[in-house]
């Protein structure tokens, strides 16, 4: 018995080698923001090159890695990779710099973050200007000010709208965080953008290890890393009807729901360090669900449940209502912070989310019955 134990923790310590995890690094620390996302997908494709047989990139950017591609069931697995940002919009003469949404960031976490402008002349460093506490308590009668989009401004440095120009930001150009990947106490790690990218680093960890195994599956295996999820699930909707792939298990975030100011009545009990959560939705298929569930139990993976409504908010809702139907799964990781730059997940949910794909993969036919009523 104590045998079989430490050969299994053995065999979990290899889901994220030191060559894995350098690849989370740079995958992280690379900005990939919604309809820019071509950086973090020249990563990634790089990366899982050696463990597909066939890849290519759609018109948009999703990128499409295939394992034995003739078969004719087909079968993805997917995440996202674009991240939340905003667009310059306008530019003062005195060179503070005004913004749009591009995606959904939250307008109250940004006061004084430090942020990329992404302009023609490459990168520029800029700050979220905010007035100081002094100034804003200098009057008793005056109304502290709260932060929406039409008052944040971005400094540059310039104090002119030329000055600006010279730089090489434009309106258009795309603004990121510069908050990158830090291990932090506990085996807990945080970056601003694990909203989806964890997502595209467990998928083509689940590649690394069919390879490095020699699985042989019996269905062609998409290993898709979709763009343009932030503004309504585009990428996955476009891949989707291209693929028209038979079944479909999509990993994304989930909120972890026990920290301060979430109503665990609306939106349940997850917690970060406790397994990948599963999820009762209209658009998540219940055999596959099922079959999920199966392979947790059977494998000693710890699982959490959510109920979710008219949507998953995920990318499984754009696959699920593809063609003519495709049978879907939402697998999801808790996340603490979502949307801000300090999104915070814990390590071992990450290892129980790959094994979890791994496995069900392992378990699907392409002759299993999916259908509610024979």
């Amino acid at each position: 018995m104590a045998k079989a134990k430490k050969k299994k923790e053995s065999n979990k310590k290899t889901l994220l080698s030191q060559e894995s995890m350098d690849f989370l690094k740079l995958y992280h620390n690379t900005h990939s923001p919604v309809g820019f996302e071509s950086s973090g997908q020249r990563v990634w494709l790089d990366y899982i090159k050696p463990y597909c047989d066939q890849h290519y990139v759609d018109p948009y950017g999703t990128a499409v890695a295939i394992i034995n591609p003739d078969a004719p069931f087909k079968v993805v697995i997917e995440a996202h990779a674009d991240e939340i940002s905003w667009f310059v919009n306008y530019i003062s003469d005195n060179g503070l710099i005004y913004l749009k949404r591009n995606g959904g960031v939250d307008h109250q976490v940004a006061p004084a973050k430090r942020v990329w402008i992404h302009g023609k002349k490459g990168p520029v460093k800029a700050v979220f200007g905010w007035p100081a506490i002094h100034t804003r308590l200098g009057n008793p009668e005056q109304k502290e000010p709260q932060p929406k989009v039409d008052n944040l401004f971005l400094d540059c440095g310039a104090r002119s709208k030329k000055e600006v120009e010279q730089l090489g930001i434009h309106i258009g150009a795309v603004v990121t965080n510069q908050d990158g990947f830090e291990e932090i106490a506990f085996d807990y790690f945080i970056a601003r953008a694990f909203d989806n990218r964890i997502g595209g680093f467990m998928i083509a960890q689940v590649a690394r290890l069919l390879h490095e195994n020699k699985k042989k599956l019996p269905f062609a295996l998409y290993v898709v890393n979709a763009v343009q999820e932030e503004i309504g699930l585009r990428g996955a909707e476009m891949i989707a009807r291209r693929i028209k792939p038979d079944i479909a298990i999509i990993t994304d975030v989930t909120h972890d729901t026990n920290t301060p100011m979430i109503n665990k009545t609306i939106e349940g009990d997850i917690m970060c360090g406790k397994g990948p959560s599963l999820a009762y939705a209209p658009a998540v298929h219940n055999k596959l669900l099922q079959l999920v569930e199966q392979v947790a139990e059977e494998k000693e993976i710890p699982v959490q449940w959510r109920a979710l409504s008219r949507s998953t908010g995920t990318d499984t809702d754009s696959f699920a209502y593809a063609n003519d139907g495709c049978p879907s799964v939402l697998i999801s990781i808790p996340l603490r912070y979502m949307h801000t730059p300090v999104e915070m997940l814990h390590k071992n949910d990450i290892e129980s989310t790959i094994q979890l794909i791994y496995e069900t993969l392992l378990k699907i036919n392409p002759k299993m019955n999916l259908n509610y009523i024979n």
